[in-house]
């Protein structure tokens, strides 16, 4: 049986209400204390809850808190987390009262970008192992304060590009490494979705009952609330995403990456970025992008485009790794082969191969986490990975922003070169009292 399905089989995760088969609450009744996982999620609401739910289909993992600054969210998932384990977590609507707690070995950070170097840097600093959405954080410099508390606080931290854990991006990974493909010539990466183009423009309106909406903003600038800034659509404003390019294009880019013979921040980085659509629509980032990355191995080539829906080899997204002997297109749904031509042997310079039917593989990533948080090794997608992921979305929005064609990343003193304007966005200005972490301290 294909390891996915049994997983998802064996944990009980079900579509619909019910997602915990009465088998596993049995066999987490039988786990010792001293085997238990305690994990927190902080924000609640969407993708965040979705994964506590993949770490709660292992037996050994216990939810005992949640944090989040919508009471509404808040009692809806708090009540769903009980009917699932048999127990109720505990309530908080400020993190940092949960972090103090002894008896939570990680938490999940499914918070808007903006929080997640805040969050998590505090987690690594009160011993917890973190869980952290991609992207990693919201700014390049974030990413290098969270890659450097693992270190100096020795967290683990497993940042949600779970790409990394799926079956069809492993074995095409391991296909292009061994040279099935010959050499690669490029990587092509598309990404084409409805909701890349935001919301339509509304007007403020009152702050709904029950949420903490300055504790929600944070760090970032104070404003009016707007709904289009808030659940699900605040990544089409910079104050607390990146747009589709952080969406998509830090899953689709990692796999690029994933690729290279040593791994490495984007030295030169060309641009075109625009808003073609321009029907009253609510958002700081773009709708149409095109990045060139000229590597050491291959050129990577990012195609973007919001509000759109169709794309090459009538995939919405994929990845096509074009080599010499043949062209391999991923998705998450899994890969084909189409083998070029050989016209002196008269025949395809490679096997032609496939793999479809495959699904989502959060599960696996959170599985690899949990087994990290136990035996202290590396998970497959450590921070180290996620920054680097981080910048090859980071960077061409920043270039976009200021107007740039192209920027120089200079990896060895982390900056720009020859551009201080771009340089002036490589960390974030926090709103007071919210203050950047200090590792050193």
């Amino acid at each position: 049986m294909n390891p996915r399905r049994n997983f998802i089989k064996s944990s009980g995760i079900i579509a619909g209400g019910l997602w915990l088969a009465p088998s596993l609450l049995q066999a987490r009744q039988r786990i010792g204390a001293s085997d238990q996982v305690r994990v927190a999620l902080i924000g609640c609401n969407n993708m965040g809850f979705g994964i506590l739910r993949h770490h709660l289909a292992l037996p050994q993992v216990d939810c005992v808190a949640l944090c989040d600054v919508d009471q509404n969210v808040l009692n809806r998932r708090i009540a769903e987390v009980e009917t699932a384990q048999g127990k109720k977590p505990d309530r908080y609507t400020d993190f940092r009262k949960l972090l103090e707690r002894n008896d939570v070995d990680a938490v999940i950070i499914g918070t808007p970008d903006h929080w997640h170097c805040l969050i998590a840097v505090a987690a690594c600093q009160a011993g917890k192992d973190v869980y952290v959405e991609k992207p990693m954080a919201n700014t390049i410099g974030e990413c290098e304060l969270m890659v450097k508390a693992t270190h100096r606080y020795n967290r683990i931290m497993q940042v949600g590009q779970q790409q990394r854990s799926g079956q069809a991006f492993i074995e095409s990974r391991n296909l292009v490494k061994s040279g099935y493909l010959g050499k690669i010539r490029k990587v092509n990466i598309w990404s084409n979705f409805n909701y890349g183009l935001g919301n339509f423009i509304q007007p403020a309106m009152p702050i709904p009952q029950g949420v903490d909406y300055d504790f929600w903003l944070g760090p970032a600038t104070s404003r009016d609330f707007n709904p289009n800034r808030f659940h699900g659509s605040w990544r089409h404003f910079w104050d607390y995403g990146g747009g589709l390019m952080s969406d998509w294009g830090v899953h689709l880019l990692d796999m690029a990456i994933w690729v290279e013979e040593t791994p490495a921040t984007p030295s030169l980085v060309q641009v075109y970025a625009t808003n073609a659509n321009m029907e009253n629509r609510d958002r700081d980032t773009f709708d149409t992008m095109n990045v060139l990355y000229p590597k050491k191995d291959f050129l990577i080539n990012y195609d973007m485009n919001g509000g759109l829906q169709t794309g090459p080899y009538n995939k919405p997204y994929g990845i096509g790794y074009v080599g010499e002997k043949g062209t391999l297109i991923l998705n998450r749904n899994g890969y084909e082969i189409y083998p070029e031509w050989d016209t002196v042997a008269k025949e395809p310079k490679v096997q032609a191969k496939n793999l479809d039917g495959m699904t989502e593989s959060h599960n696996l990533h959170v599985a690899n986490f949990v087994q990290c948080i136990k035996t202290r090794e590396q998970p497959v997608c450590p921070p180290e990975a996620g920054r680097i992921a981080a910048l090859h979305a980071h960077i061409p929005n920043i270039a976009a922003r200021i107007g740039a064609e192209q920027l120089i990343w200079n990896e060895e003193i982390r900056e720009f070169t020859g551009n201080a304007s771009a340089n002036e966005l490589i960390w974030p200005t926090y709103r007071a009292p919210w203050i950047l972490p200090d590792i050193n301290s």
